[in-house]
């Protein structure tokens, strides 16, 4: 499966089966999550086979059951570090997806008290995503029209409507889906709008939008 099929198939997954993640799956996830944490100077973290997190009453408010699994997602403090967060956390989850695996971006629903992972000094905990193997079927989630999330002059190129079109499959708090793509030329900017957790909705739909626009027809501005 490549990562724009993976981005198509992906849906939130909140009830899980016993089945451990093990085997190469592991060693390949453990690797990927390594290589996303020296790539962005985050302090990404796998903890399998712990429980605890998602125990609590939060985690069945949020209709959570058989996690045992997460991905921590932390970083020294920045202004840029929830974008930074989502951004590779959204990495991670499409890779995920690819090797058979299912995820859930979880920003309150657990308990963080009961939670396993390390920070060093000056870091901060943004949020983690649950991951294993789903035991509920995948549901879409509604979507907003392309035009709500663009503002172009003109006619924009279709690398830019693909781009806009795969932005609208990445997952979002509460499916806000509050971000902007704007175009100048082939300089592309995306704006987060007022919302809880917008910032890491931004990253997670920047790199949506890279992988469906492709890196190579336009920059950031």
């Amino acid at each position: 499966m490549d990562l724009l099929q993976a981005m198509r198939n992906r849906h939130s997954v909140r009830s899980y089966k016993e089945q451990p993640i093990e085997g190469k799956v592991k060693e390949n996830l453990l690797s990927f999550v390594e290589q996303c944490s020296k790539e962005s100077g985050l302090h990404l973290q796998l903890v399998l086979n712990e429980p605890n997190a998602f125990q609590g009453f939060m985690a069945h408010y949020g209709k959570f059951s058989g996690v045992k699994n997460y991905i921590v997602l932390a970083g020294k403090k920045s202004t840029n570090l929830e974008e930074k967060c989502g951004y590779y956390g959204e990495k991670i989850v499409l890779y995920a997806q690819a090797l058979g695996l299912n995820t859930c971006w979880v920003a309150m629903t657990y308990s963080k008290g009961k939670a396993t992972f390390r920070l060093d000094k000056g870091e901060k905990l943004c949020l983690v995503i649950a991951i294993g193997y789903g035991n509920t079927a995948d549901v879409p989630h509604k979507s907003k029209s392309k035009e709500d999330v663009m503002n172009v002059k003109a006619t924009p190129p279709e690398w830019f409507v693909n781009g806009v079109e795969a932005a609208l499959l990445a997952p979002t708090a509460m499916n806000q889906q509050k971000f902007i793509f704007s175009l100048n030329g082939n300089t592309v900017t995306a704006k987060a709008g007022i919302g809880f957790y917008s910032k890491i909705d931004l990253g997670i739909a920047k790199y949506h939008f890279e992988l469906g626009a492709g890196a190579e027809n336009f920059r950031w501005g």
